[in-house]
């Protein structure tokens, strides 16, 4: 409920914080269904679709518990560096089994960025491909090993079954035999952040906070019950793969298919091939899902709701795929360090709600909008910072960074917003990227809607960069549909916003520098745009 006055929500739900770890949901899901299917490897060949139940499942992921905890200690960090393979989650769950730390690494990461990973994280162990698309993972990590020296065992996929021969044969009847007792508020993972803003942090996150966010957000929200299917397109080294819709259908008893790179048609095929009952991904894959030509909503008949998170969801994009499917679009507000859910939107929520805001607080999660300034909490409606707390939060960064708790345990997300009387919440920027033009204060997030919503724009980002006279000047790139001129796109935002957040630099881009998570990265765009206005002799 929301305190009088106060922009601030105060859970009165009855929901339970279940005292459980990441095995300890395994083994009760296998205890409930054993016969029945929780992975789907989403292959492009249906013939090549490997199965696992829950009661399989769980016996090697015992397996390789038994297997890593001959070769580490309880405590230690094991790293996983490869794309959504089935192996990938049976590790997550082994290494959870035997008490160890999973360290996930981005793919897509070159050398001095795993060597930053590898390093900070102290990681003991790393399972890897050899390659992934086109680059030696082995070449990058045989550069990296110098300057990683606590790093001892590496395990490459293609030695998976030699690896699992590794454990203790004497315990192999016994299930959990020889294992270490895992307590809930034991660290399960190192999450990385996603660095929209710079070098990436590591979250270190609770067996307690990341099962519990995953059986209170998509189960219930979502609607997703025993039997379902569950098409997971999201990359399994963020929390919105390897926690929200990895655990999410294993707490409801549902199946996962594990897409294994995101590919629009095979995304749509396994959606109708495998009868899920969600369309989701980041607002960049359901962009590129609704433009192929195999999208066909009579295909899609099982999907019975849409989902977005990990970036702004524009409204014209909500209810363009609402129109489409004719299903309630769930929004879900995150952020690693809280787990990663904070609110969702409901598919009881009006049309308006689902479109313009973020939802309300997920249960037993607490959520208030303070100013940036002096930290007092805000009345509903005004702008600040939005901070959670509860059992979600991470338990600290690595490493000697600032902490981003205070001590009242409240998280401190960076994230701008207004919380309405009603406790739901609209998401309108960064607080790092707020631009400050003569003193005004500007939030890209409202510039990106108004372009985002212009028919010949298919997305949009605004930074702030450096000028002379106003401090900072207001810079749009944008991907486009078809040619639009830089007058017709500042005419289109001058009718719906104040002329002094008008972009005056606009730049045309085929892509955006995203990061895994589908976030684009600003920083990376401030200052290849801040370059190119200094180069420009006519600026």
């Amino acid at each position: 409920m929301m305190i009088d006055g106060l922009a601030q929500w105060t859970p009165e739900d009855d929901e339970r914080i279940e005292e459980q770890t990441v095995g300890g949901l395994l083994r009760w899901a296998a205890g409930q269904a054993p016969d029945e299917v929780a992975l789907v490897a989403g292959t492009p060949d249906p013939a090549g679709r490997r199965r696992w139940t829950f009661g399989e499942l769980l016996a090697e992921s015992e397996q390789v518990a038994r297997a890593l905890a001959a070769r580490f200690g309880p405590g230690e960090r094991v790293a996983v560096w490869a794309n959504n393979i089935p192996e990938w989650v049976i590790l997550e769950f082994g290494a959870a089994l035997a008490g160890l730390t999973l360290v996930t690494v981005n793919p897509a990461l070159r050398l001095s960025e795993l060597r930053h990973v590898l390093s900070d994280s102290r990681a003991a162990g790393l399972f890897l491909l050899r390659e992934y698309r086109g680059v030696s993972l082995e070449h990058t990590l045989n550069s990296a090993r110098p300057d990683v020296p606590g790093l001892r065992e590496v395990v490459f996929f293609d030695q998976w079954k030699t690896f699992l021969t590794g454990g203790d044969p004497g315990s192999a009847g016994a299930a959990g035999a020889g294992l270490p007792e895992v307590k809930p508020g034991d660290p399960a993972q190192v999450q990385y952040t996603s660095g929209t803003t710079g070098l990436p942090k590591g979250a270190v996150l609770s067996h307690r906070g990341i099962v519990n966010n995953a059986r209170l957000s998509y189960p219930p929200v979502l609607g997703i019950g025993r039997g379902d299917t569950f098409v997971n397109p999201m990359p399994l080294f963020h929390t919105a793969g390897c926690v929200l819709a990895t655990l999410g259908p294993m707490a409801a008893l549902a199946a996962q298919v594990l897409v294994p790179y995101f590919d629009p048609a095979l995304v749509l095929e396994l959606t109708e091939a495998e009868g899920s009952m969600v369309f989701g991904g980041v607002p960049t894959m359901l962009v590129a899902l609704l433009g192929h030509p195999a999208f066909d909503p009579a295909r899609l008949s099982s999907v019975r709701v849409a989902l977005a998170g990990g970036a702004g969801v524009p409204p014209e994009l909500i209810q363009r795929v609402e129109a489409a499917l004719g299903v309630p679009f769930s929004v879900i507000y995150a952020q690693t360090e809280a787990s990663p859910g904070i609110t969702m939107t409901r598919a009881t929520d009006s049309p308006e709600d689902r479109a313009h805001t973020v939802g309300r607080p997920l249960p037993q999660t607490e959520v208030k909008i303070v100013d940036p300034v002096n930290g007092q909490t805000v009345a509903p409606g005004v702008t600040g910072e939005l901070c959670t707390r509860g059992y979600q939060v991470m338990i600290g960064y690595l490493g000697d960074v600032t902490q981003a708790v205070d001590a009242d345990g409240w998280l401190h997300t960076g994230d701008l917003a207004t919380m309405d009387d009603r406790g739901y919440s609209r998401i309108v920027g960064r607080l790092k990227e707020m631009i400050i033009r003569g003193g005004e204060n500007i939030y890209p997030w409202e510039i990106e809607q108004v372009l985002a919503s212009h028919p010949g724009v298919i997305e949009a980002a605004v930074v702030g960069v450096p000028d002379d006279y106003w401090g900072e000047q207001v810079a749009a790139v944008v991907r486009l549909k078809e040619p639009v001129g830089d007058e017709e796109l500042a005419g289109f935002c001058r009718e719906r916003l104040a002329r002094h957040k008008v972009p005056k630099l606009w730049h045309r881009a085929e892509s955006l520098p995203l990061t895994g998570s589908g976030k684009v990265m600003k920083h990376v765009l401030r200052e290849q745009l801040s370059k190119a206005s200094t180069d420009d002799p006519h600026r």
